[in-house]
């Protein structure tokens, strides 16, 4: 691990780039909405769209980062990601009202597009970078660690540079995006090409076709709860940026400091997670469990409460939660899938996130309206739901003698294995 480093730097610069680019706008939504006189329902579009369109692109991303290689698809994509910013940033200095509005969607729009290339890329770029899945889960917790660290900061970042300027942000994420690319430029190496053979289209299909049916419990419960993690957590961040506005008429940096206590809280729980879970998918499963279960309560609990100490608190204690499911989720599908597969398949995990942060927003503006407790009971109702899947659906193996290990399906076959017990089948692997 000590040898790829500075490659695991450059890479982690990508979902730490991509996470402030949108987490960053969300404190200043309210600034937004009032600048360019628009709803609040319109103004978590701008959330929304840049998720909705990765949602389309990002298993397109994966088939091509599988055929032509991981640094060739985060390159470009990276340089899109900067042009769709700084079509943005040009629209919301140059015009005004709802011209501006839809121009800011419209670069948006092209900026989803870019990341749908850039961090869900990553992911499986690190599975293929290491023999040892214990290198694997602790380089993935450094990944979502930088994923976090970034959701942690943007908000502080977001709002203070909103103090500045209420459209600085969008003028920070082109400049943004070349410094990650320069990063991966240097830093990264190009993985030595093998010969293979290329498939067709239809070929590349039919093998997705065949590893979700024969996997498709686990990964479907895991594409679920990802999805559930990161509707819960901008739903959330919506929430509390619009609230500490408007109830609590707290402004600028000390709005973004409170928004980041839930985040820092997400961020360190998980460091510690991949720190903590090793190779050993028993103890991923019920730590993903326990930080599902955690997020439930915390939600129940804010439910009754509304008093802003009570609220952060009990919110602070969801991001433990989520904080210490991501990694568990990130090493068991990327585990768990052969390196043939893996680009498009945890492209398709990324997808599942990316929903959730496309339906957070937009639902939570609607609920708000419903009252608090119908916001939190939803949020607990949806909670519990990733936890019922975590503990029902995914099972990792017992270590019973044969071929196949890992995660699998119960209903379909039995365990097997031919290494150590509880370790993920690794057909064709072979380090960068």
């Amino acid at each position: 691990m000590k040898d790829k480093k500075w490659d695991l730097l450059a890479l982690a610069s990508i979902p730490f780039i991509m996470t402030l680019g949108n987490s960053m706008l969300l404190p200043v939504l309210p600034q937004i909405s009032r600048k360019l006189a628009i709803s609040s329902f319109q103004v978590s579009m701008i959330i929304t769209v840049y998720g909705v369109v990765a949602i389309v692109m990002i298993p397109i991303a994966g088939y091509l980062s599988d055929r032509f290689g991981r640094k060739a698809v985060i390159l470009p994509s990276l340089i899109i990601a900067a042009l769709g910013g700084g079509v943005s940033a040009a629209a919301a200095w140059l015009m005004a009202g709802t011209t501006a509005y839809w121009v800011i969607l419209s670069g948006r729009f092209l900026q989803g597009i870019g990341a749908a290339g850039a961090f869900p890329i990553v992911l499986p770029f690190v599975g293929d970078m290491f023999r040892d899945e214990e290198e694997v889960s602790k380089s993935l917790g450094l990944i979502e660690t930088s994923n976090t660290f970034g959701k942690v900061l943007s908000p502080i970042l977001g709002a203070y540079l909103g103090t500045l300027l209420w459209y600085l942000p969008f003028i920070t994420i082109p400049a943004l995006c070349l410094v990650s690319f320069l990063l991966v430029v240097f830093l990264v190496k190009s993985p030595k090409k093998k010969e293979r053979e290329s498939s067709t289209v239809r070929q590349f299909l039919s093998g997705i076709r065949d590893v979700l049916h024969e996997k498709g419990r686990w990964l479907y419960a895991i594409f679920a709860v990802g999805c559930i993690c990161m509707f819960v957590t901008f739903g959330v961040l919506f929430y509390l940026s619009e609230t500490l506005e408007s109830a609590y008429n707290l402004h600028g940096s000390m709005k973004g400091l409170v928004l980041a206590i839930p985040l820092a809280l997400l961020c360190l729980s998980s460091y510690g997670a991949g720190k903590i879970i090793g190779k050993n998918k028993k103890r991923m499963k019920w730590i993903g469990f326990g930080g599902m279960a955690l997020l439930t309560a915390s939600m129940v609990i804010t439910g009754f409460y509304s008093g802003i100490y009570f609220m952060v608190g009990f919110l602070g204690l969801g991001g433990i939660g989520i904080g210490v499911s991501l990694p568990c989720l990130d090493a068991l599908i990327t585990e768990g899938v052969e390196k043939e597969n893996r680009g498009t398949i945890t492209s398709l995990y990324s997808s599942m996130r990316f929903i959730g942060v496309s339906l957070g927003p937009p639902a939570v503006s609607l609920l708000m309206n419903a009252g608090h407790w119908a916001l939190f009971g939803t949020m607990a109702a949806v909670g519990a739901v990733g936890g019922l899947l975590t503990l029902l659906a995914i099972k990792p193996s017992e270590g019973e003698k044969g071929g196949k290990k890992g995660v699998e399906n119960i209903s379909r076959y039995k365990p097997e294995q031919t290494g150590p017990a509880g370790t993920f089948g690794r057909r064709g692997r072979s380090p960068v």
